[in-house]
């Protein structure tokens, strides 16, 4: 189950790391850009956690808003 989930995860880090190559966008396009391509919120936000882990991108707040760019 684990492997399922970590090969899910990375699925989905993919999806948004390509995303954010168009440039910034916020947690909830980002989620809804996932929902698109039949994933869930909960693991769109996993994907987000993986690739901040992994360094690749940068996140910040601004009032209510999160906001994801990569990193230069």
């Amino acid at each position: 189950m684990a492997e399922y989930m970590n090969l899910k995860i990375g699925e989905a880090a993919g999806l948004v790391y390509h995303r954010l190559e168009e440039g910034e966008c916020s947690l909830n396009q980002i989620k809804t850009h996932l929902s698109t391509n039949g994933i869930d919120s909960q693991l769109a936000l996993m994907a987000v956690g993986w690739l901040a882990r992994e360094d690749k991108i940068n996140i910040s707040r601004e009032s209510n808003r999160w906001s994801v760019r990569l990193n230069e």
